[in-house]
């Protein structure tokens, strides 16, 4: 017992060369998880550069909606920051916000500001529920989207009914304006909204998909038609690509928050960064079902078995468990030797007077000793170790 309490309190921290020796392999696995997160985050970034761009001749650009709206007298303008976009506003154009959840909060309400006296049109594409909320205060995003891509119009705007089945299934939306036009419906929610302005001739629509302003989109259904006509209403058209380097995307202190300033594909690397580091963890798991004893191959001399157990119970801070273990092999000892059954080794009330009787001394003491509270420190454990050395050696003396 004296030999497990001393153990218990030798050092047991590693060196540096063991720390790495252990931590190497793991260190190897995250720098190579993490070049690939950075890999997968910049090839997935150039994959989606001139999304919604109007000067992008990529499949998801929008080069040739730009174009068909040339042919038609509407002249495009692309803008990348809020007050160019605020200052475009006007009765005459259409403002066209690529990805408004991009925008801060700030941003969106002063953008709101701006369009709700400007009596033009103004397009938004695909936004969520926060930032629906506050570009068109009277509708609500569902947070279930559209199972179907392509939907019938429903509806009385002259735009949708004469471009009939287009690909607006996305985001579904619900209003609370009553003159709204509700159009696209999937499961009785709206796709594409038309909210009237409450003064003048503006208004605001909501579109739940960006697919009918894509390249590789723009022939498919009545797409091209739906577009043209929500775009091409007024002479002139500002896009709006909200950029990270606009100076109004920082906070009202002048800084900008840590997550505005990562790319939106290192977000996603990280995200596949972490489902790598759990498969690696599965796949490097030793043991996947229940643990099975098995014989050790070679015996292991019970002062090895000791030290080690104490170097856990130190390592894991752990006075009360190895407190208990010692209080409880002492009372075990004891007990036959009073003539106590081990079954009730462990019960004071049969053991302890047994105890006094042999040793003819007060129960008090031998009760905080054999069943008493865990020792505070490393300290009063090894005095404990001692006091039940003494008290076993003193019962077993003639």
């Amino acid at each position: 017992m004296t030999t497990e309490a001393t153990l218990a309190s030798t050092s047991v921290s590693p060196t540096a060369r063991q720390v790495w020796t252990r931590a190497r392999g793991i260190a190897l696995a995250l720098v190579i998880l993490l070049v690939g997160a950075v890999a997968i985050a910049v090839v997935r970034s150039d994959a989606r550069h001139g999304t919604l761009d109007p000067r992008s001749a990529d499949a998801q650009g929008s080069r040739a909606l730009a174009e068909l709206l040339a042919d038609r007298g509407v002249s495009t303008r692309v803008v990348t920051t809020l007050d160019q976009a605020r200052a475009a506003t006007g009765p005459d154009t259409t403002l066209l916000v690529a990805v408004p959840d991009l925008l801060t909060g700030r941003q969106q309400t002063s953008l709101h500001s701006a369009i709700g006296d400007s009596d033009g049109r103004t397009l938004l594409v695909a936004p969520g529920g926060r930032s629906v909320e506050r570009l068109a205060p009277d509708v609500v995003a569902d947070p279930a989207k559209s199972l179907d891509s392509t939907l019938q119009p429903d509806c009385d705007l002259p735009e949708a009914r004469r471009a009939g089945a287009a690909d607006t299934g996305g985001l579904r939306y619900t209003t609370t304006h009553l003159q709204a036009d509700s159009c696209y419906p999937s499961k009785r929610l709206a796709t594409l909204l038309r909210i009237p302005s409450s003064s003048g001739d503006g208004d605001t629509v909501v579109l739940g998909a960006p697919d009918i302003l894509y390249n590789d989109h723009l022939d498919e259904q009545g797409n091209a038609s739906l577009a043209l006509q929500l775009l091409g209403s007024r002479p002139h058209l500002v896009w709006y690509l909200p950029s990270l380097s606009d100076s109004t995307a920082a906070s009202p202190e002048g800084e900008r928050d840590f997550f505005d300033l990562l790319p939106s594909g290192w977000l996603w690397g990280t995200l596949q960064l972490f489902i790598a580091a759990a498969l690696a963890a599965l796949w490097r798991a030793r043991r996947l079902g229940p643990l099975v004893p098995e014989k050790l191959p070679v015996t292991i001399r019970a002062s090895e078995t000791v030290e080690g157990r104490a170097r856990l119970y130190r390592k894991a801070d752990a006075r009360d468990r190895a407190a208990a273990a010692l209080r409880s092999t002492t009372r075990t000892r004891l007990a036959p030797l009073v003539g106590v059954p081990v079954t009730q080794a462990h019960a004071p009330e049969a053991l302890l007077p047994a105890l006094s009787a042999h040793l003819r001394g007060d129960g008090q003491p031998l009760h905080n000793l054999l069943f008493g509270p865990p020792p505070g420190d490393d300290a009063a454990l090894i005095s404990l170790a001692d006091q039940l050395d003494a008290l076993e050696s003193e019962v077993r003396r003639p």
